[in-house]
């Protein structure tokens, strides 16, 4: 693995939320074939944070020599033991049924095997709403945290399924410890609706879906070309008057592939760091890749446990 070359950033957005997710309770997170030292040690670092609580999943040999050989410390880590990633995913998913955690951990698993669990029709963690990512940015250059979504899942999710993905969005951004009622803006190549772009005509629809009350708890705009969502000087330019234009807090792509890319690029050419959480199952999941800094990493499992304390205080209550 390449170092990274990336410069060290100054304490900001990425610092205010992991000193957060440490004021609230630890999350019991159920961390899915952590048997590579990255993984471990993302879970290892986030626990020694009081972020998480962390059961491991996973051939209980392989973990401890790979902690072992690391010298990462995990004597207080309860371990389940699994043959194989595959039946780690489905254990860890077992686990979720049972109330062990509030949490999904990626390890050293591939991402399709964890999502065959989780959106399995039977025994999977599928709720109402569409599963989506979401890609929580520290951009240096910019004053806001951006999101991005969907970026990872969803390759070219209709019109319903991008309603999904919005409201994912904004329901994290509203209970994470972002601020309220995020800036939405809908990406498209230009900010003029024609029928030679169809992603221009679905942002105008969710606009109105969002007058009507089908997308709640945010500001939506769209369709504004990227410039236009980020820059208010070339919103300016354009004319563009609203109160997304220029100062987006959440940035939706038209699919997959435009997503991948601006995150890429913000991530390389604009240096920031990229949290990955994934929406709409019963439990938030956080996914960490080996690009990731340990920063990066810390910071997706603050974002999620402060989206788990969020999604547990406003729980119904049961009466007894």
């Amino acid at each position: 693995m390449s170092a990274d070359t990336r410069p060290a950033q100054s304490p900001s957005k990425y610092d205010r939320l992991i000193a957060a997710a440490k004021a609230v309770p630890p999350v019991p997170t159920v961390v899915v074939h952590p048997c590579d030292e990255t993984s471990l040690r993302g879970a290892v670092d986030s626990a020694q944070a009081g972020i998480i609580r962390p059961i491991l999943v996973g051939p209980e040999r392989k973990i401890r020599e790979t902690a072992g050989r690391h010298d990462l410390d995990i004597s207080g880590f309860e371990i389940v033991d699994a043959a194989h990633s595959e039946e780690a995913a489905s254990r860890s998913v077992e686990l979720i049924h049972a109330a062990r955690g509030e949490m999904l951990m990626k390890g050293s698993l591939h991402t399709d095997e964890l999502m065959r669990a989780i959106t399995a029709k039977t025994g999977g963690l599928r709720t109402d709403r569409r599963i989506s990512h979401v890609f929580v940015m520290d951009v240096p250059a910019y004053a806001d945290t951006l999101l991005v979504t969907d970026a990872a899942i969803n390759i070219f999710p209709d019109l319903d399924a991008k309603r999904d993905i919005i409201q994912n969005a904004i329901d994290l951004y509203n209970q994470a410890g972002f601020g309220k009622s995020p800036r939405v803006a809908i990406l498209s190549a230009v900010e003029t609706v024609t029928s030679k772009i169809p992603s221009t005509i679905e942002a105008a629809a969710l606009c109105k879906m969002a007058d009507r009350g089908q997308i709640s708890g945010g500001v939506l705009d769209g369709p504004l070309a990227f410039d236009n969502a980020i820059d208010p000087e070339a919103a300016r330019i354009k004319g563009i008057k609203s109160e997304v234009a220029g100062r987006a807090q959440i940035l939706v792509v038209p699919d997959l592939e435009a997503g991948n890319m601006l995150a890429k690029n913000l991530a390389y050419f604009a240096k920031a760091d990229g949290a990955g959480i994934v929406l709409g199952a019963r439990v938030p999941v956080v996914l960490t890749s080996r690009a990731d800094t340990p920063r990066a990493r810390m910071a997706s499992c603050a974002v999620a446990s402060l989206y788990a304390n969020a999604r547990r205080q406003h729980a119904p209550t049961v009466a007894a």
